[in-house]
């Protein structure tokens, strides 16, 4: 058993914890943005301009995984979206002086070819340091990478940006399994410790994966909760992995200023999973979630950049955002091993 409920615990000061009880409404992928308090990256939208937002990964999540990212589209002007330093003041996150050393994985399917050179430009715009950034594939080497997938190329690109965002001096391990079947998402979570992780990030959902591959003594596991509304799929759903759900956060507010609520889009609720002896809720006899949220919402969303499959900056939202926020908080929460 691994150490998340610690976590959990710690991060709920900081995160915002989302109800067991959320929204049992699907996502929303159309609405109108105010031309109100929004965030302030976000202050060029003209008001009630329309936008939509669409998945990244379409398909079955039966017996296999996809990636939770939500693109929004219509967006301008070029940079929008929550910026790192939006982030780490919604959030608290020390990140200019914890992280040197640590080691946070992040698991994905298929290869994005760009990564590298998006991470670079991501990091570059928004004044962060220069990163230790490593991408293998699901065997731990640095060659023969699986076939490309725009769609999960950008969940690849969210992910290392988000980790970059929350963590700018943690060393990035990026694992891409070749393919979303769960077996070779397996063996690049078992890969991901092989290489010295001690955070592992995986932002997709689904079902039929095995909690053996989420459950490492001293690895602390965070997973997206998915974009559905009410519910939970694996991973999220084991005990030993931190249940990452979702927010809408703006600017307002006294003392934080910020105005933070659950994301009617945010996985959560009473799971199919044996309930942990360190959750005594009384609702549900299973595993409940979320155990922690962050901004998930894709018309709040964070700005991203992808050459790959996109033109360069693009605003997304989606539990995908969520959980590799989580590397920075795990990191401040002490359960983290060098």
């Amino acid at each position: 058993m691994n150490y998340s409920w610690k976590f959990a615990a710690t991060a709920a000061a900081i995160f915002a914890l989302a109800a067991c009880n959320a929204s049992s409404g699907s996502a929303s992928v159309q609405a109108l943005i105010p031309g109100g308090p929004q965030a302030k990256a976000l202050s060029g939208y003209t008001p009630h301009q329309r936008l939509r937002a669409v998945s990244a990964c379409n398909g079955s999540r039966v017996g296999e995984a996809q990636c939770d990212a939500l693109v929004l589209t219509g967006v301008s002007p070029n940079v929008s979206g929550y910026a790192p330093s939006d982030l780490q003041a919604a959030y608290n996150l020390p990140s200019s002086s914890k992280g040197a050393g640590q080691i946070v994985a992040v698991v994905d399917a298929y290869d994005n070819p760009n990564v590298a050179t998006d991470l670079a430009a991501y990091r570059s715009l928004f004044g962060l340091p220069t990163v230790s950034f490593r991408k293998f594939n699901q065997d731990g080497q640095q060659r023969k990478y699986p076939a490309g997938n725009t769609g999960w190329g950008l969940e690849i690109d969210l992910d290392v940006e988000m980790v970059s965002a929350s963590c700018p001096l943690c060393a990035i391990y990026l694992i891409e399994a070749n393919s979303n079947s769960w077996s070779d998402i397996e063996t690049a979570e078992a890969q991901a410790v092989n290489l010295g992780a001690t955070i592992v990030s995986n932002s997709f959902s689904g079902s039929g994966a095995r909690g053996s591959y989420f459950d490492t003594r001293h690895i602390t596991y965070l997973a997206s909760t998915g974009d559905s509304g009410y519910g939970i799929s694996d991973p999220a759903d084991f005990p030993s992995v931190v249940a990452v759900g979702g927010t809408s956060l703006t600017l307002g507010g006294k003392g934080r200023g910020w105005i933070e609520s659950v994301w009617n889009g945010s996985g959560a609720g009473c799971s199919t999973k044996a309930k942990p002896a360190w959750q005594h809720d009384p609702g549900c006899k299973f595993r409940t979630a979320d155990d922690v949220s962050a901004v998930a919402d894709p018309y709040t969303g964070v700005a991203e950049y992808d050459t790959y499959g996109q033109r360069g900056w693009l605003v997304t939202g989606g539990t995908s955002v969520s959980a590799p926020l989580g590397a920075c908080r795990a990191l401040r929460a002490g359960i983290c091993y060098n």
